[in-house]
């Protein structure tokens, strides 16, 4: 079931995006595959994040077009099934190129639905 509060789950991501920001600051890739400590923390924020967006459900969609939100939902699977499998190179690219334009999106999402633009249903 869709969360009744999407505006309530696009801060939750928008907060896991900054967390995570805020843990690789002044880091660079050869940085974060050395701090195990960070690749966690990085990670569990990550499940946080994948698992708003499966609350928001289609409504992610809706609210934020043009984000790979299925694939979001699966690799928070990903982290918690095959976590053993997960390659910290994907991690990185996730954080330093995908997450911005998720923040953008989130933070769209989020406007409009204050300026009552989009109905959260």
């Amino acid at each position: 079931m869709p969360s009744s509060r999407p505006d309530i789950r696009f801060l939750d991501i928008l907060d896991n995006i900054r967390l995570i920001q805020s843990y690789v600051e002044g880091m660079d890739r050869v940085a974060f595959d050395a701090d195990s400590r960070t690749r966690d923390a990085v990670e569990r924020c990550l499940e946080r994040l994948s698992e708003a967006a499966t609350k928001l459900g289609q409504q992610a969609e809706q609210l934020a077009p043009g984000m790979p939100w299925r694939a979001v939902r699966a690799f928070g699977n990903v982290l918690r099934h095959a976590y053993d499998q997960v390659d910290p190179a994907r991690i990185w690219e996730i954080v330093t190129g995908d997450l911005p334009l998720m923040a953008d999106a989130a933070e769209a999402a989020l406007l409009r639905l204050d300026k009552g633009q989009i109905s959260p249903k």
